[in-house]
């Protein structure tokens, strides 16, 4: 169970994330929408697992491809815009959040 701290820095990494993908995000990932759909953080505040889902989803790997080469620099980017409220940055680690298309599928099986 995440305590109380743990769900306050992950919401707070999931809005800088997703304002980092809103500014950012033709430049890591050109021609497709990235949003944070959830932030999992470890118990110690050192990691933080980032689920993404990326519109249109054709290609996902390549998009999550190049957001893994360009980690470093948006962690940095991270890190200054929360550099008041967090003593330490997280290590980040993403991952592909398929609940969307998962449920488009169940919705076409049903009809």
């Amino acid at each position: 169970m995440e305590s109380t701290r743990q769900k306050k820095v992950s919401r707070l990494i999931q809005k800088e994330m997703a304002n980092l993908f809103l500014r950012k995000g033709n430049e890591i990932a050109p021609g497709k929408m990235i949003s944070v759909t959830r932030v999992r953080i470890s118990p110690d505040l050192s990691v933080a697992k980032i689920y993404i889902s990326i519109f249109p989803s054709e290609n996902h790997d390549n998009t999550l491809r190049s957001i893994e080469a360009q980690k470093g620099k948006i962690r940095f980017d991270l890190g200054v815009t929360v550099k008041s409220q967090l003593r330490i940055i997280p290590e980040i680690a993403f991952f592909i959040d398929d609940s969307l298309d998962y449920i488009d599928n169940i919705e076409k099986l049903l009809k």
